[in-house]
């Protein structure tokens, strides 16, 4: 059985703000559309999501 992902915005994210949402699943990441999360998502590697996240900390995007 496939559990729903559980999405949630970024704590610097304003409540009424539209942005990109973020769930963990087993083996990667999934990011969404916060206005049209009926859309579906796109799911990442987790080294991918990884480096990205490093890339964005780090100020190189």
């Amino acid at each position: 059985m496939t559990r729903t992902p559980e999405f949630r915005k970024s704590s610097y994210s304003a409540q009424d703000q539209d942005c990109v949402e973020v769930a963990d699943l087993d083996r990667a990441a999934a990011l969404r559309d916060s206005q049209h999360p009926g859309h579906g998502h796109l799911a990442f590697p987790v080294a991918e999501w990884s480096a990205f996240l490093t890339t964005a900390r780090d100020r190189r995007l």
